[in-house]
């Protein structure tokens, strides 16, 4: 059984990226810049954004965080939307999710200028992902198949069961293994005997924030297992959706939690969020 370490790899990704950072400057006289909307108090939201924050500034991005009231009205975060989409000095926009209730969240991303959608939410970054097009793809998908890739494992022709179909993580990973060529299974909340289908996969992908949804009887010899769920156990102790001390004794690559896709998400940000910039900076020229 082998680790794959997100760790490790997202800050391989960094130092490449705080030299393309250098690049750009010395290039263009311009930076990325990255601005992200945070509403209301929730703890988890906020670290996440914090962790964004100092990532950016490891890597020398411009960021700024819109921090908004829990009560905030539409109208109020529409027009922060619009005022972002307008500056030339902001290249990615992030709404940090989830929002309030009284929020339309599907309004405020399709808001969103399509080339500054780094988060890759918006329909039109979802339908050029859906087509095999150039675009941006949602951070934790896309941070998955860097991280197989770095271990060369090829998905091409494997039997991949995605486990939960949310449109950020589960909808978009189904559509990366398509374009790669992987024989892809959905799963979700209302598919019966979801062990009738683990057990046939290759490569077994799971993010439904379930604690060891996926057990050691679900999986087969040798299979690779992704675990991009995460949650604190009874402890307070960070774990994911697989009961990893099991099922790692049959897996031949597992992701640990925390260590494993949590860390290829915002490393993947960056990239997306460079991307943005070096598109914007060849448009200026």
């Amino acid at each position: 059984m082998q680790i794959l370490d997100g760790k490790a790899l997202s800050k391989k990704i960094e130092e490449n990226v705080s030299k393309d950072v250098v690049l750009l400057k010395n290039k263009t006289g311009r930076v990325p810049g990255l601005a992200v909307i945070l509403v209301g108090n929730d703890p988890a939201s906020q670290a996440y954004v914090g962790m964004k924050k100092k990532a950016c500034d490891r890597v020398g991005f411009y960021s700024v965080t819109h921090e908004m009231p829990e009560d905030i009205s539409q109208e109020t975060i529409e027009k922060t939307i619009q005022m972002m989409n307008e500056n030339p000095g902001i290249d990615g926009i992030l709404i940090q999710l989830p929002l309030p209730k009284q929020i339309d969240t599907i309004k405020l991303l399709e808001l969103v200028a399509p080339h500054k959608d780094v988060d890759g939410f918006h329909p039109y970054n979802v339908g050029r992902l859906s087509t095999g097009l150039d675009g941006f793809v949602p951070c934790t998908p896309l941070g998955v198949m860097d991280l197989l890739a770095e271990y060369n494992i090829d998905v091409k022709g494997k039997n991949c069961v995605v486990v939960g179909a949310s449109n950020i993580v589960g909808k978009p990973m189904a559509a990366l293994l398509l374009n790669a060529n992987a024989t892809v299974e959905m799963t979700h909340i209302y598919t019966k005997d979801l062990k009738s289908h683990t057990l046939n996969a290759d490569i077994i992908l799971v993010g439904v924030g379930v604690i060891n949804l996926i057990k050691e009887d679900m999986v087969k010899d040798g299979a690779i297992i992704v675990d991009i769920g995460i949650n604190r156990n009874d402890d307070g102790k960070l774990v994911g959706d697989v009961d990893f001390e099991n099922v790692s004794k049959k897996a031949s690559y597992i992701t640990p939690v925390p260590g494993g896709v949590g860390p290829m998400t915002i490393a993947m940000l960056l990239k997306n969020t460079l991307k943005a910039a070096q598109m914007h900076a060849n448009e200026v020229k």
